[in-house]
This record gives structure tokens, C-alpha cells and sequence, in this order.
């Protein structure tokens, strides 16, 4: 029977044929390692994430969960559904990945940020909110700021594509956060606005500095 250690060195080594035996090892431990060996060496197919995703151990559908990450025609949907959150904690975080705006994915990443009972979850799928940048999200980003700690300091970072009064407003109150790490992602994001404005200003000067030269 193929080893962990084995599937882990062919994916060192380029040894796809060991690494592909793996997916089919009776140890979960074994199939996991071989999707990360195959995804090392560029030759894991989107069927053999899919596969693994329905796979009946959690932590073989976590990791394929985390290396659909880089393959964005795998369908997440149901990952985000697992019974198990550590497979939907990366399962958000690779729907993040995507930036993809599909109704199922985005419905559910709020639904998650919202009703999830694991504060892992909740922070996994505000971030995802944010790096997708859709609109619908908004809100629920907004209400994330009032969490825990760790899920308002990504809710902070996640309003970074978003603006409009209410961001404004509760960017405002990060700032003035009773965490650290919250008020400094606050702080981080108002120095990276400015940053971009600054530029918009100097882009627009150049443009005005350029049509007086051409009308000279």
C-alpha cells in the first residue's frame, strides 16, 4: 500500500503517476497529501477536486477545498454546505479566490457571515465577501464590524472595494474600536484611500499640466 511520505516525495520529484495512486489509498491522511502532491506538480484535474470535495472524510474535503482555491471552474457550492465548517471556513475563503458573483455563491457567503455558528466561518466568509466585492454584501459586511474581534477586523478590511456613508460610518467606528488589531485595520484602510487619492490627484494634475502644454 502507497505511504503518505511517498505520495508527499512524488510530488517533490514529479512523480505524477505515485502522486495520482494516492487519491485512491483507503487513508484519508494519504489521499489528502495526494492532492496537494498533483496540485504541486500543475496536473490535478477540476474532476479530481470535485471528486475529493464529495470525498467521505472531512479532512480529504477540506483540502480540497483549499486547492480549488486556484481551480475556478469547481463548483463550491456544496463545500459551502458541508456538515463539517472546517471545510466551510476554506470553502469560503476559495470562493473568495474566485471573486465570482454567481447568486448561490454570494447568498450563501451571507448567510454564512450572518447565521454561522463558528466565528472561523463567519470571518472566512466576510473576507470572501470582500475580495468578491458584490454589492448585495455590503450590509452584512456593515453588521460584521459588531462581531468578535478577529471577524471585525476582516469585516474592516473586507469594506476596502465598497464605498457610500454607511461604509464611511462604520470605518468611523473601527476607528475607535476597544481592539487593537481592529482600530489598526481601520487605520490601515483609511492610509490606503487616501494613498489612492493622492495619485488621482497627481494623475488628473498631469492630465491638466499636459492640455496647457498642448495649447501652448
Amino acid at each position: 500500500m502507497i505511504t503518505r511520505r511517498e505520495v508527499a516525495i512524488a510530488g517533490h520529484s514529479g512523480d505524477v503517476d505515485t502522486a495520482r495512486l494516492g487519491l485512491a489509498s483507503t487513508d484519508p491522511a494519504v489521499r489528502a497529501t495526494a492532492l496537494g502532491a498533483l496540485e504541486r506538480l500543475g496536473r490535478l484535474g477540476d474532476d479530481e477536486v470535485a471528486t475529493a470535495l464529495a470525498d467521505d472524510e472531512p479532512s480529504v474535503r477540506r483540502r480540497a477545498a483549499e486547492v480549488a482555491a486556484t481551480h475556478p471552474d469547481v463548483d463550491l457550492v456544496g463545500a459551502l454546505h458541508d456538515v463539517d465548517p472546517r471545510v466551510v471556513e476554506v470553502a469560503a475563503w476559495a470562493c473568495g479566490e474566485h471573486e465570482s458573483k454567481r447568486d448561490e455563491i454570494v447568498v450563501r457567503l451571507i448567510d454564512l457571515a450572518v447565521n454561522a455558528d463558528d466565528p472561523l466561518v463567519r470571518e472566512s466568509s466576510v473576507a470572501a465577501l470582500g475580495a468578491i466585492g458584490d454589492e448585495r454584501a455590503v450590509p452584512t459586511i456593515i453588521a460584521a464590524t459588531t462581531d468578535k474581534p478577529a471577524v471585525r477586523r476582516r469585516a474592516v478590511l473586507a469594506l476596502a472595494p465598497f464605498d457610500g456613508d454607511e461604509v464611511e460610518a462604520a470605518i468611523d467606528r473601527a476607528l475607535e474600536d476597544r481592539d487593537w488589531q481592529v482600530r489598526q485595520a481601520a487605520e490601515d484602510l483609511r492610509r490606503a484611500t487616501a494613498d489612492v487619492d493622492d495619485d488621482h490627484d497627481h494623475d488628473d494634475q498631469d492630465d491638466d499640466d499636459q492640455d496647457q502644454d498642448d495649447q501652448d
